[in-house]
Order: C-alpha cells, then sequence, then structure tokens
C-alpha cells in the first residue's frame, strides 16, 4: 500500500472517531428522543389495557437502584444493559401478542439503534464501571428474567404480554426520569 491510501485510511479513522464522540455528546438527547418515540409505539402498537388482564396483574418491582449511580457513564451501562433485555424480550414468541406489527418493528428498530450508539459510546468504559457494579447487573438480570419466566408460564399469551408491555412502559419512564436528572 502507498503512501497516499494510508493516509487515506488514517483520515478515515480520524473523521469516524471524531464523528463517533459528537454522537456521544449528544446521547443524553438522543435518549430522551429513543425513549419518548419508543412510549408511543408501545401505545400505539397496542390499544388499551384488556379489562379481562386487570386480575391477572403482577408486581416485577424495577431494582431503580440500579438507575442512581453517582457516575453518569455507569447509568450509560445500565441503560444499553437495559434497552438489551427490553429488546430480547420483544424479540420472542410474539405470536398471540394482538400488536401492531409495524409499530413493533418500529420499536425493535428503536432499541436495536440506541443500544448500538450506547454500545460505541461506553464500550471502553463498561468493564471499569460493571465489575464494581456486577451486583446492580445482577439485579437487572433477575428482574427481566422474572418477566421471561412470567412470559413463559403464560405460554407467551395475549395478557401476559400486555402486563409485560405495560410494564416496559414503566421501565421507560423511569429511564427517561433519570436521563432528565442527568442533564440538569
Amino acid at each position: 500500500m502507498n503512501a497516499f491510501g494510508l493516509i487515506q485510511i488514517g483520515l478515515i479513522l480520524l473523521c469516524t472517531t471524531t464523528i463517533s464522540s459528537l454522537q456521544c455528546n449528544h446521547l443524553p438527547l438522543q435518549q430522551r428522543k429513543v425513549i419518548e418515540n419508543s412510549l408511543q409505539l408501545l401505545d400505539k402498537m397496542g390499544k388499551n389495557f384488556p379489562q379481562q388482564c386487570l386480575r391477572e396483574k403482577m408486581s416485577f418491582r424495577f431494582p431503580e437502584q440500579v438507575l442512581k449511580p453517582r457516575q453518569k457513564e455507569a447509568v450509560k451501562v445500565a441503560i444499553e444493559e437495559i434497552f438489551q433485555h427490553i429488546f430480547y424480550i420483544f424479540s420472542k414468541n410474539l405470536t398471540l401478542a394482538a400488536w401492531d406489527r409495524t409499530a413493533l418493528e418500529q420499536f425493535q428498530n428503536g432499541l436495536y439503534h440506541q443500544i448500538e450508539q450506547l454500545e460505541a459510546c461506553v464500550i471502553k468504559k463498561q468493564t471499569h464501571y460493571f465489575r464494581s457494579k456486577e451486583v446492580n447487573r445482577l439485579k437487572l438480570k433477575k428482574y427481566f428474567h422474572k418477566i421471561d419466566c412470567f412470559l413463559r408460564d403464560k405460554k407467551h399469551n395475549l395478557c401476559s404480554w400486555e402486563i409485560s408491555r405495560a410494564e416496559m412502559r414503566r421501565c421507560l419512564q423511569l429511564i427517561d426520569k433519570v436521563i432528565r436528572k442527568l442533564n440538569n
């Protein structure tokens, strides 16, 4: 490879790094927009909460302490992991969920895009922050495992999906609240 080719590669890498860091600087604003859009899509996916599902309500108890670390980077890592769990849950066995498929796909795509952006911004710091926060990571896993087991136990029926959708709405609202506090 000649010197000109190496210079081109170097410039491309420099531009990519610069653009990536600019995206990370605007991440809180992007997250708020993604969450706002995700909440709208969750509403659009399904209608009102079905009356027949009211007696099946379940409390999963989101571990709010995972979103209360003092360091912004630790919060970003926790949010990334939450988005990954939500994406996983909403990517499986949705046959009995009577939802708008277009809204569901847009919801999944928005989460996936946000996960990629968060990964790019926190990947270097992730091991440092989560070694010290392994307890928080386990709490998140336990929380989402309860939801996953609930769906499986109910054979992914309509009510289990509607209850899970409502729970994900609460989860996203908590994240939005935390992001707003971090930016103030």
